[in-house]
């Protein structure tokens, strides 16, 4: 039988060490008390989203006043117009030459306020805005007294072209926005809904004011209350420096323009055809009406389509913004044209106003998404420093969209009829899915990479 093995010697342990024996082949490690866990912190609950997620941008020192100051200033905008119809016509009693006179401050502005934005970028909102405005103001105050004391006529194209250097004050605060919001594409996903909503309500209840004031007081006094109002808001907006995007200065370098960017130009071209939506839909509407004997509630439809689209926009920018921008620009459009279907249906199958204003209700809802989608992608495809020229160029498409579209509604209505005229609006849109389409291909696509230096080429 073997001996038995030598059971190796233990040490006495001290409470919390393992007792483990001793070999005497091995080298003896010293163990190190084994610590208890102290218990964690209670991690701090996450924080709540905000119920409203427009309150976070207005507790921007000096956004609430900017904004303020930008809607008194937006609001003008859809005031002009119909008070210079209103003023003309009712002076001279013609409603050609009122159409013609803004039509030329419609084909001015396309062309002068590009150069005025690019003004703004170079050097500033406040050192161009408020001079521009105070010339555009000059311009309608002009026209209003040439209107009142019979001068000839062609000093209203002059007057009315010289308004074209009304800056873009929706671009301008649009820009404030991606200045205090860069990096966040959520909150500026927002902001730029938010605007989009002003810009509904103030071309909604625009011409409601021109009309009634004009109506109600004296024929030029759409037109006197809208400078009043321009004025006012331009000074109050310029005067919130602490807010206003560093101007990029002149530079030496050759600059790249908006236009060359790229996908720029077919987006430029979606807005056009969006444009030319908005207005083949109103000019539609408004024979329609006139053509079922009731022309006086046009107005009344139309603003429900503003009301609508203000109501989706405001709703859009409360939604987390997913998928890539491009995608969402496309589904946007896709609803704007399947929903621009329902006027049409509802003319043709029901010959009803009432069914006619729900349908301009409901199809409104898809415009405001679209237009803040689109916006949001100016602001991506603008090259640095040049953000106020580029979203100028969207507008001045959408400008000349409306026009365009106004007149194919126009001609559609006299040849073919009121209720075939809501087939404008169809296209329309149409072409733009078809152009927001190519714009996502042109981009998706990686751009031309640089050449790589050859070996021993650098200095």
């Amino acid at each position: 039988m073997p001996p038995a093995e030598p059971v190796a010697p233990s040490v006495p342990t001290e409470p919390g060490t393992l007792h483990t024996p001793i070999h005497p082949t091995e080298p003896q490690v010293p163990h190190t008390p084994i610590q208890p866990l102290e218990p964690q912190a209670p991690q701090p609950p996450p924080k709540p989203r905000p119920r409203n997620p427009y309150a976070p941008l207005f507790r921007i020192p000096g956004a609430a006043a900017f904004t303020i100051g930008n809607l008194i200033a937006r609001l003008p905008m859809g005031m002009f117009s119909v008070s210079a119809v209103i003023m003309i016509a009712g002076a001279r009693g013609s409603y050609a030459l009122a159409g013609a006179v803004t039509a030329t401050g419609l084909a001015a502005t396309a062309v002068v306020a590009p150069w005025t934005a690019r003004l703004v970028d170079r050097y500033g909102q406040a050192r161009i805005a408020v001079p521009a405005t105070a010339f555009a103001a000059l311009g309608s105050l002009s026209l209003l007294l040439c209107v009142h004391y019979g001068a000839p006529d062609w000093t209203l194209f002059a007057s009315y072209a010289a308004t074209a250097t009304t800056p873009n004050t929706g671009g301008m605060s649009r820009a404030r926005w991606a200045h205090l919001l860069k990096g966040d594409e959520r909150a500026v996903h927002t902001a730029n809904s938010f605007e989009q909503a002003a810009d509904e309500l103030c071309f909604m209840l625009g011409p409601v004011l021109a009309a009634f004031l004009c109506g109600t007081f004296f024929p030029e006094a759409g037109t006197l209350i809208g400078v009043v109002l321009l004025l006012s808001g331009v000074l109050l907006f310029a005067a919130q420096r602490t807010t206003e995007p560093p101007p990029r200065g002149r530079t030496t370098a050759k600059e790249k323009s908006p236009l060359r960017a790229r996908g720029m130009p077919t987006l430029l071209a979606a807005f056009l055809a969006t444009g030319a939506v908005f207005g083949s839909m109103e000019v539609v509407t408004i024979a329609y009406a006139d053509a079922q004997g009731h022309k006086a509630a046009a107005g009344a439809i139309l603003a429900l389509q503003a009301a609508g689209s203000c109501a989706a926009g405001l709703l859009y920018g409360t939604l987390k913004p997913s998928g890539p921008l491009r995608r969402r620009h496309i589904l946007c459009v896709t609803a704007m044209a399947a929903l621009m279907t329902l006027p049409l249906l509802a003319a043709t199958l029901t010959g009803s106003l009432l069914v006619l204003a729900g349908a301009l209700l409901v199809a409104g809802m898809a415009t405001a998404p679209t237009m803040v989608t689109g916006m949001t992608l100016v602001q991506r495809r603008t090259p640095e420093g040049r953000l106020n020229e580029g979203m100028t160029l969207a507008v001045t498409g959408l400008l000349g969209g409306i026009a365009c579209g106004a007149a194919a509604g126009g001609w559609t209505v006299e040849h073919l009829g009121a209720t075939e005229g809501y087939g404008v609006p169809v296209t329309a849109a149409c072409c733009a899915l078809l152009l927001s389409i190519a714009q996502a291909c042109a981009t998706s696509t990686p751009g031309p990479r640089s050449a790589r230096p050859r070996a021993g080429s650098a200095a």
